[in-house]
């Protein structure tokens, strides 16, 4: 039996700015702490080098977590041309360097233009997604490769916001599942020399934005009453999707 005097257990969901260098799960396992509750979730895998909107299902709010996830999101980042890794970011193992061109705006337009509307991505094999019940960055850490189901996606925009060869900074929006690594690969393939992602940051989730996000320093330093406070109700979440 619960004590009388025992915090009752929060619903609904806390939008967090997830700091570089940490693990999605590293930031649930802060917020247990912080709000002294193990049933929280996360809608949506943020790889460590990656910044941005988190969104983290507590209580019954774990309960809409596979509908959150399943919406468009919107990333901003930076891709440099010339180097492929085996992660297709900057963490991983260079495997080809090859020269940039000198390339023009149309030719890298035309690139990205590829990849819009819907297409098939292959999932890298350093990815979360699971293989016979197996993570793949499991198998790839033991240096195996296994066989991918390519995966239809959809980018609905992008802009092309900076070029400064061999970097190129980009937003786009696209649908879930969808893996900003391999687009920047794909992309770098389309234009001849390769690339991989240098930077990446999560600006939305559906109606969520990065903008109304705790940040992870200020969960270490908040007291639970406050973390509380910027959490959004279950009622809430519904009236923000239009439910």
């Amino acid at each position: 039996m619960k004590p009388l005097n025992a915090p009752a257990s929060p619903d609904g969901v806390l939008l967090v700015d997830k700091a570089e260098g940490m693990t999605s799960h590293d930031v649930v396992a802060l917020a247990r702490r912080q709000l002294g509750t193990k049933k929280i979730g996360h809608c949506g895998t943020l790889d460590p080098i990656a910044t941005g909107l988190l969104l983290l299902t507590v209580g019954r709010g774990t309960k809409v977590q596979d509908l959150l996830m399943s919406e468009d999101k919107e990333y901003v980042g930076t891709f440099v041309l010339g180097v492929t890794t085996d992660t297709q970011d900057r963490e991983g193992e260079v495997i080809q360097q090859r020269p940039v061109p000198q390339l023009d705006e149309n030719q890298i337009r035309a690139a990205f233009e590829k990849f819009r509307g819907d297409f098939y991505q292959l999932p890298p094999m350093v990815s979360a997604k699971k293989h016979g019940g197996v993570p793949l960055y499991k198998l790839a850490r033991e240096g195996k490769v296994v066989e991918r189901e390519p995966r239809l996606v959809h980018v609905y925009r992008y802009t092309i916001d900076r070029v400064a060869l061999p970097e190129i900074d980009f937003t786009v929006l696209c649908s879930k599942g969808f893996y900003v690594r391999t687009y920047a690969h794909d992309i770098g393939e389309e234009l001849g020399c390769g690339a991989h992602l240098k930077s990446l940051r999560r600006t939305k989730s559906g109606r969520f934005e990065v903008t109304n996000a705790i940040t992870v320093d200020a969960i270490k330093s908040a007291t639970r009453e406050n973390i509380l406070n910027q959490m959004l109700s279950l009622p809430e979440v519904s009236r923000m999707r239009g439910a």
